[in-house]
């Protein structure tokens, strides 16, 4: 495994739409495994490919309810219900920070690393983060969805507002 930098917004490859994966082998693998510690490294909730430079629909997600990553290969949101409001950062916006509507449930449906289809649902942070790294794998950003980056004050007021 190896850790894989993660580019910034204002990149090409995080406004392009990434093509499927049609070949579950080693290169594969590696790619999951090197996303997955880069992932840990940087303490995110997921990763898409192109955040680390690969046009392809890959991307990691935690499961908040088991605290572990979810790889999902040629995702696609089959359900979704509910709305949450709530603070949305990106590790390709370091530092950044602004509030975006979401669903609250997400049910989801992609293969594993060998190609087998699966559905896995989320709610709350899981939901926003199938919601935020599928749409990394389209070319599009959280940020489409802010009206403003927050300043370290509106930040330090809404997480005082999150803890009471």
């Amino acid at each position: 495994m190896a850790l894989r930098k993660i580019v910034e917004q204002g990149d090409d490859c995080l406004t392009k739409v990434c093509r499927p994966v049609t070949d579950f082998n080693a290169r594969l693998h590696q790619l999951l495994d090197d996303m997955a510690e880069t992932l840990e490294e940087a303490s995110g909730a997921g990763l898409a490919a192109p955040q680390v430079g690969v046009l392809r629909r890959v991307c990691l997600v935690l499961d908040e309810d088991t605290e572990e990553y979810l790889e999902l290969i040629n995702p696609e949101i089959i359900t979704q219900s509910g709305e949450q409001t709530g603070l949305e950062g990106c590790l390709s916006v370091p530092g950044k920070w602004g509030i975006v509507t979401r669903p609250n449930v997400v049910r989801i449906k992609a293969q594993d690393r060998d190609g087998n289809w699966f559905e896995a649902e989320g709610e709350g942070l899981t939901a926003r983060a199938f919601c935020h790294e599928i749409e990394h794998l389209d070319g599009h950003m959280y940020t489409e969805h802010i009206d403003h980056f927050l300043t370290e004050e509106e930040l330090q007021e809404y997480l005082e507002e999150e803890e009471e």
